[in-house]
């Protein structure tokens, strides 16, 4: 039996790009783990079992337990590139990031299952093919092998390791349901053709990373990454979901110096100033009504990997 830990994450920026001929947008996506996470335990299962999935933790029922979980199919996928035709093995996701929250859980799990199963059969897949392997089952998957802060451009998946001058505090607020993160792109074009800048890659220019935000990162300045957050996709999620202005208000009110809607939504992302200011922050966004649940933690931290 092999448990794996791994990270979710903030986007602390995400700069969109213009719709792609094949249906993508190019990213600037600074990505940035924090010490809210999964665990992923993979047991050996007897042959001819196949890949079998269970989940538990407070969004337990919203987890798909069929093959469109990234976690079964990373299984699989490294089953396949090694020649295993036929892997057994058990997954069971104790689940702790918000579900279609916009923190990257279904990728967090899709990492974690992937480090688990090459441990558990003994596989000693070297980490760039393991990165590989990721990419091909989503944009998000790669960084949450590797973890820490990095810039990723393309779809999200070319990651690029940044340098980070100290610990950040957060606050996660979680909404009640998710958001489709291809609804949210969808919106984001929509909104851009409406307003009349265009929506395709033509049109857009190319998005990059924000050096006063690289900067506040270097410094480990929370004041001065709180005033440089972004996320190209927040108008589009507060279209979708107009409620996100409140609890992004409450946060603020309450003493975050930063705000902003985590990745594709709806979870709210709060930085503060320390610690304490954290925990203060959260237990008011409980107390809101502005949201179903927050919760304090830090970052950044180290990506998916078996606990000591």
């Amino acid at each position: 039996m092999i448990t794996v830990r791994v990270p979710a994450k903030v986007n602390v920026q995400l700069g969109v790009g213009g719709l792609r001929a094949d249906g993508y947008h190019d990213l600037a996506n600074v990505f940035f783990a924090v010490a809210l996470g999964d665990e992923v335990t993979a047991t050996a299962a007897t042959p001819g079992e196949g890949v079998t999935l269970s989940c538990s933790g407070p969004d337990a029922a919203a987890v798909p337990l069929d093959d469109s979980n990234l976690a079964a199919r990373a299984a699989r996928l490294l089953a396949a590139h090694h020649g295993l035709a036929a892997p057994d093995v058990r997954l069971h996701i104790a689940k702790a990031i918000p579900v279609a929250g916009g923190m990257a859980g279904g990728s967090a799990d899709g990492a974690a299952a992937l480090i688990a199963c090459d441990a558990l059969w003994g596989l000693r897949t070297p980490f760039e093919t393991l990165l590989e392997l990721a990419a091909e089952l989503g944009s998000d998957v790669p960084f949450a092998l590797v973890g820490g802060v990095a810039l990723g451009r393309g779809r999200g998946e070319i990651l690029e390791p940044l340098p980070v001058g100290g610990t950040f505090h957060w606050v996660f607020a979680v909404a009640d349901g998710g958001l489709s993160t291809p609804a949210v792109f969808r919106e984001c074009d929509r909104l851009r053709d409406e307003a009349g800048t265009g929506s395709t890659d033509t049109e857009v220019p190319t998005p990059d990373a924000d050096p006063a935000l690289l900067a506040a990162l270097a410094d480990g300045d929370a004041v001065a990454l709180a005033a440089a957050l972004a996320n190209d996709l927040q108008q589009a999620a507060l279209s979708l979901r107009p409620a996100l202005a409140d609890t992004l208000r409450a946060g603020t009110e309450a003493g975050a110096i930063g705000a902003l809607v985590s990745g594709s939504g709806p979870t709210c992302a709060f930085l503060t100033k320390d610690a304490d200011s954290a925990a203060a922050v959260a237990e008011a966004l409980r107390a809101s009504g502005a949201c179903r649940t927050a919760h304090a933690t830090y970052g950044p931290v180290a990506g998916a990997g078996i606990p000591a």
